[in-house]
């Protein structure tokens, strides 16, 4: 009997060991499973280029730099959320502000014009017969013309009778004073001159050809005729502007009207003159809004009398403006805002403890300083990014997240970029063409580390620059954005003209790329063009540029690294 007991004790014991053993080999084999599944759904990606994702440690197929594993926390964010490494975020030196109805105590605010004619001091000059112009004395726009100068000289055999009557009458003039009065006042009317009359009645013979003279004075602005040209009586010949006061036309927006009136003070500057300033007064509020720019014409009359302004020049004007902490609206830094001309957007951080970021679009009020007035989009408590926007805009690209370029998510399929357009004509685009075509010229030599070629080329495109005709842009609008860009392009092309040095050149091509590329998007060159971006430039935050081919040649490494980057988007 106890030795049943025994044997039965030894069974349980042995199935007990036994069990111990398969069981943790099993949990082990399970453990082992749960982690090659773990390991195989990690991802891994690049730094400096988060669209790479492989499901194996490595080297960046774009750049060679080792791959890091992906956040795990990245999962599960919103479509338009995305996030940036604590790294990313220090190198590109992103700060972000708290949002408050008191973000600043504004007191001016700042409006861009242009200096145009003053309408009320223009002349016509006519013709007062009918004829033919032999020959015209005026034949170039701001030409000076002096009252009692020649300006044309007019075949008119309409006034051969006339003069027929005019030598009559001056025979009968003892006998018939009031008659020869008569005829000799119709052609003082013409404004035929005295000295010619006195040849006719001296010689007595017919004129054919009579010269006209100036009874207006002033720069010429407008001509109407040419050589060969008939004129009839009244019709007019010329148009001068008297410039010793000219009017600075600003564009108030719809949501800004209430803030102005008339007679108050506004202080004038402009990039002309950067370390002036000129007083005026507000003379003229349009009291018709347009309908197409939303905006009203603020009107400032200037002194000019040592032509310190040229009609066409761009001005800032700034405004004193008095405004209660009852009024004020939510205000953030302007370093905030990236605009596109047509929409404006920041990023609004996502979440307090996580540098998780979203795009979002803001209705802009009055800029005041150097501050916007938000009047939807933004809300207090908001925390929104305020230095290293544009960075985070081109994160935001390279993860293909709706960005200031990308209005919607890219699709997988999806590699050309249409930007919206601004209509403009078939000349303004040719035009641009050979500016772009300048550019270019800059790009290949910097990819050929030739910096003797990019001197010359960039004074080729300033002086080509300067040629491109603004008033072929009939929108107001239109002209600012295409002047903003064009004083971009001329600012960094002075930089790049004062830089012998080719890793400064290649610094200020930075910002030279930024201007065409705002330029090509929004106008068109009437070719296909490639957007190409590079990660190790600019300090590794990054660097687009534009190319006329899909193969891609840095401009901003040459032949130390010739063929990093890829294309971005293609412009059509």
């Amino acid at each position: 009997m106890k030795k049943y007991i025994i044997y039965i004790i030894l069974l349980v014991v042995g199935m007990f060991f036994l069990g111990w053993i398969f069981g943790d080999l099993t949990s082990k084999e399970l453990t082992h499973k749960h982690s090659k599944e773990t390991v195989a759904k990690q991802l891994w990606t690049c730094a400096m280029h988060p669209q790479i994702m492989q499901s194996e440690p490595g080297n960046c197929p774009i750049c060679g730099m080792d791959l890091t594993p992906v956040d795990r926390n990245t999962q599960g964010l919103l479509t338009n959320q995305f996030k940036l490494t604590e790294n990313a975020m220090a190198l590109a030196n992103i700060e972000t502000t708290l949002v408050t109805n008191n973000t600043a105590e504004v007191s001016e605010i700042n409006l861009s014009g242009k200096i145009n004619i003053n309408a009320d001091k223009t002349a016509i000059q006519p013709a007062h017969f009918n004829g033919r112009i032999e020959e015209l004395y005026i034949t170039s726009l701001g030409e000076k013309v002096t009252k009692g100068q020649k300006i044309a000289m007019v075949y008119s055999p309409e006034l051969v009778a006339a003069q027929q009557e005019l030598i009559t009458a001056y025979s009968l003039k003892e006998t018939q004073p009031e008659l020869y009065k008569a005829v000799h006042t119709k052609f003082k009317n013409l404004k035929i001159h005295g000295t010619e009359l006195d040849e006719v009645l001296k010689t007595g013979k017919v004129k054919t050809n009579f010269t006209i003279y100036s009874h207006v004075s002033g720069v010429v602005s407008e001509i109407a005729v040419s050589s060969g040209a008939h004129i009839m009586d009244g019709m007019p010949i010329f148009k001068v502007a008297n410039l010793t006061t000219v009017w600075a036309n600003f564009d108030v927006y719809e949501n800004q009207i209430s803030t102005f009136k008339k007679g108050q003070k506004i202080k004038i500057t402009s990039t002309t003159y950067p370390n002036r300033e000129f007083a005026g007064i507000v003379d003229f509020i349009d009291p018709i809004l347009n309908s197409q720019t939303r905006t009203v014409s603020l009107r400032v009359v200037l002194s000019n009398k040592r032509e310190t302004f040229k009609p066409g020049m761009f001005v800032e004007g700034t405004l004193k403006i008095h405004q209660t902490k009852q009024a004020q609206e939510i205000n953030i830094p302007a370093s905030a805002v990236l605009w596109t001309g047509k929409r404006s957007i920041i990023y609004k951080k996502m979440d307090k403890n996580e540098p998780l970021f979203e795009m979002k679009e803001v209705v802009l009020g009055n800029k005041m300083g150097a501050f916007y007035q938000i009047l939807k989009g933004v809300s207090v408590g908001d925390e929104i990014v305020t230095n290293g926007t544009f960075t985070v805009d081109a994160a935001a690209q390279l993860q293909g997240k709706k960005s200031m370029m990308n209005p919607k998510e890219k699709t997988k399929n999806t590699d050309i970029y249409n930007s919206k357009r601004i209509e403009v004509s078939l000349e303004f685009k040719h035009q641009l063409n050979t500016i772009y075509k300048d550019y270019l010229t800059i790009k290949n030599a910097l990819v050929k580390d030739d910096p003797k070629t990019v001197l010359k080329t960039s004074k080729i495109l300033l002086e080509n620059l300067s040629k491109i005709n603004t008033e072929l842009l009939t929108n107001n609008e239109t002209q600012k954005q295409w002047n903003f860009i064009k004083k971009e392009i001329e600012i960094t092309l002075d930089l790049i003209l004062k830089s012998k040095e080719i890793n400064k050149q290649r610094n200020y091509f930075k910002q030279l790329s930024k201007a065409f590329i705002n330029a090509v998007e929004k106008f068109g060159v009437q070719e296909k063009v490639y957007k190409q971006y590079c990660p190790m430039s600019n300090s590794n935050k990054g660097a687009f540029w534009l190319s006329n081919n899909k193969e891609v040649l840095n401009p901003y490494f040459g032949k130390k690294m010739l063929t990093c980057g890829e294309v971005k988007q293609i412009i059509e």
